[in-house]
């Protein structure tokens, strides 16, 4: 497994980083315990969390546990100072958390000092921001986002707010550092030019999605994150498991993804068969297991810090972690290279 760093934070962070939305809903507390220590022991030493989770289904009275899980098995003890550990504090809407408050410095406090609780530990190395006040293009959001009807204003004091509060919990040893998920280039760069100037933490990292599905980061992100050493942690580059193949030919495997969210929170578009058909068939010319090609492939990516991995069984994890494994000839992207280029946004 190999190491990358995180940001200019001076960590080291595998290329890999487990993640855990589904413990607590389709994962058991002792399967969740299971898959991290058998991540631990391959290598892994990066976990993503969140406030909310699971979300597999979400629900209002589950929110929180699976950072008690994880705080079950912290507790076991030897473990806590082998693991960087990230979580986030929810945005607005907050599906009835903090009554869907925005995010402002009383309710970041609070998420964080519930999160510590919750894990049992006495820091958070990585403090998300799970998505913005101002509203987001990300999950399915794009067709009807309209920053237009933003108050730059309020967005800047609200990020300025953010970043004092961040201030605060790194200098009383709660957090480590600060990160960003499902941001903008221009929220991202704002972050970037308070920080700077009021001497706040900088960002370190942004969680986004991004698959071979799904590739908005490539342009104007891509920039920004080798300009100013933000690198992604991707999020669903399974697309949430349609990469797999599993899906294929109408199939919806009991307990799955599908059969919980027939649209999977909108990514089945009328795109969306021909191109995932055209990126499996690649995986079959040249002998790959399909989702070890579409792992191995965010693995290329030279803004990419870490990819986050879920699994709902012990085989799926395994078939994830050994995609680390997995090279990429010029042939195989090549191939790829051209189905972007017929699809380039199918969902």
């Amino acid at each position: 497994m190999k190491m990358r760093k995180l940001g200019r934070t001076g960590l080291d962070v595998s290329e890999l980083c487990l993640g855990t939305m589904t413990w607590g809903s389709q994962n058991s507390e002792d399967e969740a315990h299971a898959q991290m220590s058998y991540a631990l022991e391959a290598g892994i030493n990066f976990f993503d969390t969140a406030e909310m989770y699971p979300t597999t289904p979400f629900k209002t009275e589950t929110a929180g546990r699976t950072e008690e899980i994880i705080g079950t098995w912290l507790a076991e003890g030897g473990r806590r100072d082998k693991i960087v550990l990230a979580t986030k504090v929810l945005g607005p809407g907050g599906h009835g958390v903090d009554e869907g408050r925005p995010i402002d410095a009383e309710k970041m406090r609070k998420a964080c000092e519930r999160s510590l609780k919750r894990l049992q530990t006495d820091h958070i190395d990585l403090y998300q921001i799970h998505w913005p006040n101002r509203g987001s293009y990300h999950f399915r959001q794009t067709w009807t986002y309209a920053p237009e009807r933003q108050d730059t204003a309020k967005a800047l004091d609200d990020i300025a707010e953010i970043l004092e509060t961040a201030d605060a919990l790194v200098r009383e040893g709660k957090i480590g550092h600060f990160g960003l998920s499902n941001e903008t280039v221009w929220g991202t760069a704002q972050y970037l030019r308070l920080a700077e100037a009021k001497g706040w933490p900088r960002v370190q990292s942004i969680q986004n999605e991004y698959s071979l599905l799904h590739r908005i980061f490539d342009t104007d992100f891509a920039e920004l994150s080798h300009h100013e050493d933000v690198g992604l942690l991707s999020y669903s580059s399974l697309a949430a498991g349609l990469l797999t193949g599993k899906y294929e030919d109408g199939e919806i495997p009991e307990g799955s993804r599908r059969s919980i969210n027939e649209s999977m929170g909108g990514r089945m578009t009328d795109y969306l068969e021909p191109a995932l058909g055209q990126y499996l068939d690649v995986a079959r010319k040249h002998g790959l297991d399909p989702a070890q090609m579409a792992l191995a492939f965010c693995l290329t990516r030279p803004f990419l810090t870490s990819v986050i991995i879920g699994a709902t069984s012990m085989d799926q994890l395994k078939t994830c972690i050994d995609a680390a494994a997995v090279t990429l000839d010029d042939a195989v992207l090549e191939d790829i290279a051209q189905v972007h280029r017929r699809w380039p946004i199918p969902m």
